[in-house]
């Protein structure tokens, strides 16, 4: 099954621990934050949150407060994520590279999470957050030195089908097996750009970017077909294994790299998730011949050997390897 729903509360807390609280739980979620209740004595806030293959989805509900991620917090920690808001209830003000925008009930709100910015929200606000890694929208062609913080709105079109699929998905998110939940998140993904597509706020529509896209969607349908090749993606595009090969060099990877990181970030969500299956047999199933050849490339990509996790699940790991990398 996939990741069950977590809920996190600061009430009853002191009010420095609800800061403190407050703070663990978003480095958790997304990063490195500075907390500020403004002129509260107190600071309420509340997160149900899930996991549907690699999103992390979340409901989130908070008093007046302020939060920051600053030039000095970039320079100690990553942000690897863009964030997805979509605001329920409540005013927030959102600064990011000396840009303003207003988020209302209704408003959608995508942004970087690593550069930094600040959301100033003077009264309780509620909004439903996904957060995505950049690389599953590098994937799609998304252009990371374009984007920028961008509003839309969730009340019609796309943007409220995006919304309802968000619900839908936090709500089945524990029904899920994880080979579902890698197809929901895929669609769930593709379906949360369809808004900004049509804003053009990232993504060139036509070429070789749009080849690009396609080439990626192929290889994510057809990731556990042990005899995926170049031959058989320049075949379903129409187009030449030569143009194929430029269209991943110029992103800096090769063709084959990029079908073989996605099935070993496949096999390590597996290999996390569900610690009844064997090395082998997940192995297997996304595309490896071989369990040594595996172990092998499973270690140069992440640096320790599939079985570290497997140890880690019996509490046999030593406490320098760290599994979040």
């Amino acid at each position: 099954m996939s990741d069950i729903v977590r809920s996190l509360s600061t009430s009853g807390l002191t009010p420095k621990k609800q800061i403190q609280c407050w703070t663990e739980a978003l480095t958790d979620l997304c990063g490195q934050f500075d907390v500020d209740p403004l002129e509260a004595s107190s600071f309420e806030g509340r997160i149900n949150y899930t996991t549907v293959s690699r999103l992390k989805l979340c409901q989130i509900e908070a008093s007046q407060h302020r939060i920051s991620h600053t030039v000095s917090r970039a320079r100690l920690s990553e942000h690897p994520y863009v964030k997805i808001l979509f605001q329920t209830q409540g005013i927030s003000y959102f600064q990011q590279n000396g840009r303003h925008i207003e988020v209302m009930p209704g408003d959608c709100l995508a942004y970087d999470v690593s550069c930094p910015h600040t959301i100033i929200s003077p009264s309780l606000t509620r909004h439903d957050v996904v957060i995505v890694p950049k690389e599953l929208l590098q994937e799609r062609g998304f252009r990371l030195a374009r984007m920028s913080a961008c509003k839309l709105s969730a009340r019609t079109g796309t943007g409220r089908i995006a919304h309802d699929f968000v619900h839908a998905a936090f709500d089945e998110a524990a029904k899920l097996s994880p080979v579902n939940a890698i197809g929901v998140a895929d669609s769930l993904i593709d379906l949360l750009l369809l808004p900004l597509r049509e804003a053009d706020a990232m993504f060139d529509r036509v070429g070789p970017e749009a080849m690009y896209v396609r080439a990626q969607a192929f290889i994510r349908e057809h990731l556990r077909d042990p005899d995926l090749c170049i031959d058989q993606i320049s075949a379903e595009l129409g187009c030449t294994k030569r143009y194929l090969h430029m269209l991943f060099s110029d992103r800096g990877i090769t063709v084959s790299d990029s079908i073989w990181h996605a099935r070993l970030q496949n096999c390590r969500h597996e290999l996390e998730t569900q610690a009844g299956k064997t090395i082998t047999d997940v192995a297997f199933s996304w595309g490896f011949s071989s369990s040594s050849h595996f172990s092998r490339v499973f270690r140069k990509y992440f640096g320790f050997v599939p079985s570290a996790i497997h140890k880690a699940q019996q509490g046999g790991l030593p406490s320098d390897v760290d599994l979040r990398a």
